[in-house]
């Protein structure tokens, strides 16, 4: 039986326009965006190499070379820091000194999520692979691997898909994938799954349980996404296509995010805004003084 480190290969699609965070991404990729002390995707790649993926293939689009320089090494201002006596200052670049090795690719026009990965057919070859989006961050309280998991179970089980789930709100659904899992839901976590529902009406919904923007592929993704037809805005939409591996009778199971963990989507500004207050609170070297003034505003309100 294959083991977990036998996946190494991660997409990462930061295409994306960011449309809804104007305008702080009129110039900037929203990806780009400092959570606490850090950009968005900079805790998706950590979260990437904790689990083992050591390749990574960002697909980018236009206003996005911010995220490559990131994670270039700078040698002139590691020069001018050392010059300079900011030698504390130094060990926040250490995240480019890695043994992961970066990639990219261009997705010219946005056609959706399944084109984005269709770009990486070529990447991931005959190999099982990750998705991760790139403006979504997972965190678990005790530093498990959540994605480390979901590979596993992936493997285990020989699945052409193996996608992230968590609940929410049934009243939020319309706001989600959702999946329909085989049979009663109960306490485990892994799940089979028949069928899956982009944004439905609430009340119309199979579940509750909504992609996680974590996703495993076999390389059957790429044949499901050459058959799936653009929606009407023009977009392959990657739901579709796994809807398509259903039809064509291959396995696609479901993990559900730990109680440990949380996803934060930095789609929109309310989810944005949470999420860079809960990593501001948690802060190891600033979340006291954070704390005491929210404690303080929050006596104002």
């Amino acid at each position: 039986m294959a083991q977990p480190g036998s996946i190494v290969k991660v997409v990462v699609p930061v295409a994306g326009m960011g449309t809804r965070l104007l305008p702080a991404t009129k110039s900037q990729p929203k990806e780009m965006l400092p959570v606490g002390r850090r950009p968005v995707v900079q805790y998706v790649v950590e979260e990437l190499q904790a689990a083992g993926l050591r390749q990574i293939l960002f697909v980018t689009g236009r206003k996005k070379t911010a995220i490559e320089d990131h994670f270039d090494p700078d040698p002139e201002l590691v020069r001018t820091l050392s010059s300079g006596g900011g030698y504390d200052l130094l060990s926040e670049l250490e995240y480019t000194e890695t043994p992961a090795r970066f990639f990219y690719t261009r997705q010219s026009v946005p056609r959706g999520l399944g084109d984005a990965v269709a770009h990486a057919q070529e990447f991931t070859g005959d190999e099982h692979f990750a998705v991760a989006l790139g403006d979504s961050i997972i965190m678990s309280r005790d530093g498990s691997s959540f994605l480390h998991e979901m590979m596993a179970a992936h493997l285990a089980n020989d699945a052409a898909c193996t996608l992230a789930v968590e609940e929410v709100d049934p009243a939020d659904v319309y706001r989600y994938g959702i999946v329909k899992p085989q049979g009663e839901v109960g306490s485990g976590d892994s799940l089979i799954i028949e069928d899956l529902v982009e944004k439905p009406r609430a009340g119309a919904a199979p579940s509750n349980l909504a992609i996680a923007a974590r996703y495993i592929f076999s390389p059957a993704i790429y044949e499901a996404i050459s058959r799936t037809a653009p929606d009407r805005n023009g977009e392959l939409q990657l739901t579709d296509a796994i809807r398509l591996l259903l039809q064509l009778g291959e396995r696609v199971q479901a993990v559900r995010l730990r109680a440990n963990a949380r996803r934060y989507d930095i789609g929109n500004f309310e989810s944005y805004f949470k999420a860079f207050i809960d990593f501001a609170l948690t802060d190891e070297k600033y979340g006291y003084m954070v704390r005491q003034y929210v404690k303080r505003k929050a006596r104002e309100i």
